[in-house]
This record gives structure tokens, sequence and C-alpha cells, in this order.
């Protein structure tokens, strides 16, 4: 049999041909474009048209019921039984149910005096409320101001412990199934968790506790976080678009539908025997939270959110800081969608419509259609259609179809339309991040149970600002701040700009250089708050 070479691929009767690499490579290119690569990458263009679709639809059935909730349903006081809580003098603090608060931490310096103290001064009878601070810290030097802190509260009659294990196993669902273990916790009907840079008001119980007590079949009454940074940087303005559109529309629109929704692991108050009856924490994924709300619900429990019942948080104001949070809560849904699809499935206790709720809108649109959506189409299948103009992709697809998707999104921060144009291209940029870790999470791959603690600055910048910073190395600097892969994909754009802008109809290239611009901004590290020294 004759011997078959790679030549023999490439006709060198064909008009144009050369013997140089370039010139071969071109030809190649000629070659296999139509027969494989158009039809691949038009079948790609129809595959994120069909995901288009689908989160347009969710978008718009969340925005229809949010104003038909507004606007028509009662507010939670009337369609729960609720009745305020009220001093008895005859029965004094015998009145008050026993509640128990977890605060878990984690090298906390910065913000462990806030959350402690916020704790401490709840509008609570003393004798009838259980401070727990889980702390899982490894620097000693922190370990021993938070327990002063405690104790410091604890001299003024407060009924606080300070809690530490040998291993930070489970990260913060250990931390917290450690804390329920204690005797004195079996007193307790309620928990109530604040991470540590969590401050309630002090009405916080009052007004929460009630809908507990009158409404045996509630399991959790979840708070919306207000965030005292916001306006830090542009960074933060971005998280509280994105936060608040989840706050105002998904939980609103889960707990008046459904009556259920992800449990935002903070800022929420627990009936302690609905976390038993669901099985307890789990740290089999890093949403932890979520993992205990889906069981708690598949168990018929309700969840209620109260939308004006607001906690002050801080947001990660560093980029580093954001990406490693947006890969926990992006890699864990997905991770969780893995392996509870069947238990949801085959449940027996909720009705069909809500399984279908849970599998199709809560976990497969949200949580993974979207982030894959976004950047495979974004940021990969429309510039190379640019590059490759024999694909069709239609303008409703492309640009109609987003806008309204656009605009849906931002009913959550309306102070912040101005700044929806550039939100859009950040988030494209971080839909990177996402899609990277949803692909971890369904995969079970490397990464898939990576915990970083998010980083909480406090007073950090007002504390650093007053004293010089220790310089670092140019190495060390490049390997902290210059990400390759956001580069690569800005180089990606700008070549499909420039072509689009040479030989385009449609205008793409405002959009592709715009997109190139944020990546290369990210790329090299020049997002959110920059620590000296850090």
């Amino acid at each position: 049999m004759a011997e078959v070479s790679a030549n023999s691929f490439i006709p060198e009767s064909l008009p144009g041909y050369s013997a140089d690499i370039a010139g071969q490579l071109g030809m190649l290119w000629e070659l296999i474009k139509v027969p494989l690569i158009v039809p691949l990458l038009q079948l790609c263009v129809y595959i994120c048209l069909a995901m288009s679709i689908m989160v347009f639809m969710e978008r718009l059935y969340m925005g229809v019921v949010i104003v038909l909730v507004k606007m028509f349903w009662k507010k939670p006081e009337k369609r729960y039984n609720f009745e305020p809580m009220k001093d008895d003098l005859e029965m004094g603090s015998a009145a008050f149910p026993m509640v128990l608060v977890q605060i878990p931490m984690f090298n906390e310096r910065e913000v462990y005096k806030i959350s402690i103290g916020a704790a401490c001064n709840l509008s609570w009878p003393a004798d009838r409320l259980v401070i727990q601070v889980l702390d899982d810290t490894t620097d000693l030097g922190i370990k021993d101001m938070v327990e002063k802190e405690c104790m410091r509260w604890a001299s003024k009659g407060l009924n606080i412990t300070y809690q530490i294990r040998e291993s930070r196993g489970g990260y913060k669902a250990g931390a917290l199934k450690e804390g329920l273990k204690r005797d004195y916790v079996k007193e307790c009907e309620y928990v109530v968790i604040f991470d540590a840079d969590f401050r309630p008001e002090p009405d916080f119980l009052r007004r929460s506790i009630p809908f507990l007590i009158h409404n045996r079949d509630i399991a959790l009454v979840q708070g919306r976080w207000r965030f005292v940074n916001s306006d830090e940087c542009l960074l933060t303005r971005m998280q509280e678009m994105s936060l608040d559109y989840h706050f105002t529309v998904e939980q609103e629109v889960g707990s008046a539908t459904h009556a259920f929704f992800g449990f935002n692991g903070t800022g929420g108050i627990w009936r302690i025997a609905a976390i038993n009856e669901a099985g307890g924490w789990k740290d089999r994924t890093t949403v932890e939270d979520m993992d205990l709300a889906v069981r708690a619900g598949l168990k018929g429990w309700k969840f209620l959110y109260l939308g004006d019942l607001q906690v002050k948080s801080e947001l990660p104001s560093t980029f580093k800081a954001f990406r490693f949070q947006q890969h926990r809560w992006s890699c864990g849904p997905a991770n969780l969608f893995r392996k509870m699809m069947m238990d949801i499935a085959m449940n027996k206790k909720v009705t069909l419509y809500k399984k279908f709720y849970v599998i199709y809108s809560f976990f497969f649109v949200r949580k993974i259609i979207a982030h894959m959506f976004t950047f495979v189409f974004y940021c990969v299948v429309l510039p190379l259609t640019i590059l490759v103009p024999e694909v069709y992709v239609p303008k409703w697809g492309a640009i109609y179809l987003p806008c309204i998707i656009t605009l849906l999104n931002s009913v959550g921060t309306p102070r912040s339309f101005h700044l929806l144009f550039y939100w859009v291209l950040f988030e494209n940029v971080m839909s990177f991040h996402r899609t990277k870790a949803t692909i971890i999470g369904l995969l079970e791959a490397k990464r898939v149970n990576e915990w970083v603690v998010t980083e909480k600055l406090g007073d950090t910048l007002k504390n650093k600002s007053k004293s010089s910073a220790p310089r670092r190395s140019l190495s060390k600097f490049i390997g902290d701040r210059v990400l390759v892969h956001e580069l690569g994909f800005a180089v990606l754009l700008f070549v499909s700009g420039c072509y689009d802008f040479l030989y385009g109809k449609n205008y793409y290239f405002v959009y592709l250089f715009l997109q190139t611009i944020t990546f290369t901004i990210a790329g090299f590290g020049y997002i959110g708050t920059i620590v000296p020294g850090n």
C-alpha cells in the first residue's frame, strides 16, 4: 500500500497554491471551512439562540410575576399568620422563644467586632438568646482578639460562647453543624446565621420570628442584603446591580409563587427542627446553604423572603476576592444540581410543577444556561462568525433579545441604570469565570470543592493609607495581577473587531472594541480596589 503523506490532501493544481507554510495553511483552511467549520459554527449559533430564548423566557416570566406581586399580592403580614412580639408583664422573658445566633468566622481581623457587636445588640431578652462565635481562624493573634471580644460582651451579661475546632473540616458547613451539637442548643427553637461582615438591625428577630411562631410550615425567613460599600468603586456598583436583581426579583418571585428559593447562607433564620428533618448541614458542595434549602424544600417546608427585612453587609471590593467568590457561587450550584437532580425528580412530597420549577428554572436556566450562554455566544461564537461571514446570525438573537434581557435585569437597581452598558461588558468578562466554574461543578473536576473565604476589608484602606505599604517584586505583581486568559480573549475580540470594521456590515465592531477594552482592563487587574501591599 502506497504511503500517504500530508501533502496528498493539498492539491497542487488549485489556483494560488504556494509551497510556503502560510500558503499551505491558507489552502487547508479553504478546504475545511465550507464542509466543516461553517456547519459546526452554524450549529453553535443555533444552540446559543436556543439558550438565549430560554433565558429570555425565564426573565420575562419573572418580570411579569414580580409586577403582579407588587400590584396585587398581599404583604407577608397579611398572607401569613402574624402577630408582633410584645413584652408580657406576667410571663416576662418566657414569652420569647430561645434563639441561637451563629457567627462563623475565619481570619476576620477587620470585621469581627462588627458582627459580634450587632448580634449582642439584638432586641431580645438576654436570657432567651445564645450567641455562638464559631471561629476557624488559623492566625493566633486574630484568635486571641476574637476571644477577648467575646469575653468583653460576656462580662456585660450576654450569653455568648467562643467555639473553636481542631480542624476546618467541612468549612462553614462543618462549623455550623458542630455548633448545633452543643447540649444547650436543644433548648433553642430557631437559629439565625450572620457572616462576619453582617450587621443586623436590633429589631431583626422581632420582625422575623413571629412568622415562624405562627406558621408551623415555614422553615426559613430570609432577609435582604444591603451593602455598606456599594459606592466604594465600580466593581462594587456592578455587584450591587446583580445582587439587587437577585433579591428584588428572583427571591421575591420564588417566595411568592412556590414558597421556595435558595437560602443565601446568612441574614436568615431557620427553624432548627426543619434543619434536622432535612438531614442537617452537609459539606458535599461549596453551597451548603443551597443544599440545605433544596433538601428542606423537598420535605415540604416553606420559605419566606422579606424584602423590607434588611441586613447590612460588605461586598468584596478586590477583583481577586470577587473572582474566588464567583467561582464558589457558580461551581457549587452546578455540582449540587448533578448530585440532586434525580432526588428532586423522584421526590413524592412536592408537586410536579414545583419539581419542574426547581430543576428547570432554579437550577438549569439560572445556574447553568445563563452563565454558559453569555460567555459562549458573546465572547466566542459571535466573534468567530465575524471571521467566517458564511455563518448567519439573526439580528434578533444578537441584538434585540439581549437588549430586552438586559433591560429586564436592570429593574433591581434603578439608580445604576446609567451604568447598564458597562455592567453588560463586565458581566461578559465574569461569564468566563462562571462558565469555567460551572463546567468544573458539572464534571466534578479539580477545584470542585475549593473554598476560599471572601476577603473583607473593613477599614483596611483607611488604616493602610496612613502607613507605607511594603513593595512587592515584579514577578509577584505580575503573578497576582495579570490574567492571561482574559488577555487572550481580548486579542480574539480585537482581531474580530478589526475584521468587522474593514469588511462587516452590521457594526458589531463597536461592541467588540468596547468588550476588548473591558477584557484588557480585567486582564491587567485594574478592576476594583487596589489594596496597598496586598
